[in-house]
């Protein structure tokens, strides 16, 4: 079902503004995750053009206060990130069900289950959907207690973004992977995800829809150039793409390995219970195994420099149709 099939709506937009919160005095590494200026005003210009009536209403505070007011939508495209917690994705869909107002992407419980990727990779794992070996540090010493050999991998258990990715994540002693844990701890207070350093390819899956009617809409392989921080697609890499990182396109028709990879994300997203939109990571081990490594159902959707626009792009898939599949896909809860 396409939006022209459906009802025009009067939609909400619910964001957290990288600019709003630098002018407040946050820091560059507390807003990474934030939106662009620019990426409000595509999602807006493309819901107009696809005969909604779109209005920003802002972060989560913004929100409350709108409801407050007594201001209701018909649906809301929520991009919001939120600030604080382990719960901070789930806050603007917490709210909008409170007051039974239907929106895009995942649920309470899906984006405070996601955003922790150590209980991610644990319901998965009983699943027995392929992901590596893992072991969440809650302090240094715990590293004693890893139980698979270096080389390692390690990084926040939630964060995104590529935030506290560096180099420096490849932890190839033992002897050193305390310090390396300790250090997480301190900048980001919050456990450290431990994994085995997956060595092999690495693959984003770009996916919409929700449930059975979730599918793959396409993948690419993240090559790393020579000038790139090398052996982790890190903060840094992301950050400045254009000139570090090739997105070369990965056809399930044509590489056996991406087919499995793209086997592997959708049944992850029909595991967590995702919907309407977002992308899975995946990388091979060093015998050539795909692995889960991460799940972002609320991803960048900036035209031109988020990873799921990028894969649209690649795949000749216009921008304007993925912001009407995402809203179909949401707009079957609209009126339940």
């Amino acid at each position: 079902m396409l939006v022209s099939e459906t009802k025009t709506m009067h939609i909400g937009i619910t964001y957290d503004l990288r600019s709003e919160y630098l002018a407040m005095g946050f820091s560059e590494d507390e807003t990474a995750e934030f939106d662009r200026d620019d990426t409000i005003t595509a999602i807006e210009n493309t819901l107009r053009a696809l005969g909604h009536t779109p209005e920003r209403i802002g972060h989560l505070k913004q929100l409350a206060a709108a409801l407050v007011a007594g201001k209701r939508w018909d649906l809301v495209f929520n991009i919001a990130e939120g600030m604080y917690g382990i719960g901070r994705e789930a806050q603007v869909p917490a709210l909008l069900d409170a007051y039974r107002i239907p929106y895009t992407f995942s649920d309470p419980l899906v984006m405070s289950l996601t955003l922790d990727k150590g209980m991610t990779k644990r319901v998965l794992r009983d699943a027995g959907v392929p992901t590596s070996d893992f072991f969440v540090a809650a302090r240094a010493e715990d590293a004693a207690r890893v139980h698979f050999a270096p080389p390692y991998f390690i990084k926040p258990v939630a964060e995104g973004t590529g935030k506290g990715i560096t180099p420096a994540s490849i932890v190839r002693d033992r002897e050193k992977l305390a310090a390396g844990v300790a250090g997480l701890l301190a900048a980001y207070r919050q456990p450290v995800l431990v994994e085995p350093y997956l060595s092999g390819r690495e693959f984003t899956v770009g996916i919409v829809g929700s449930g059975d009617k979730a599918r793959a809409l396409g993948s690419m392989e993240i090559i790393l150039l020579g000038r790139a921080e090398q052996g982790v697609y890190s903060y840094v890499n992301k950050e400045n793409c254009e000139e570090l990182v090739e997105y070369r396109v990965a056809l399930a028709a044509n590489d056996p390995l991406v087919a499995e990879s793209e086997r592997i994300a959708l049944a992850a997203w029909r595991v967590l219970g995702c919907r309407d939109g977002g992308r899975i990571d995946i990388r091979c081990d060093g015998e050539g195994r795909p692995q889960f490594m991460e799940v972002n159902p609320l991803a960048g959707i900036h035209p031109e420099h988020s990873d799921l626009p990028i894969i649209c792009t690649k795949m000749q898939i216009p921008y304007r149709q993925l912001i009407e599949e995402i809203v179909a896909s949401a707009a079957t809860r609209v009126g339940r």
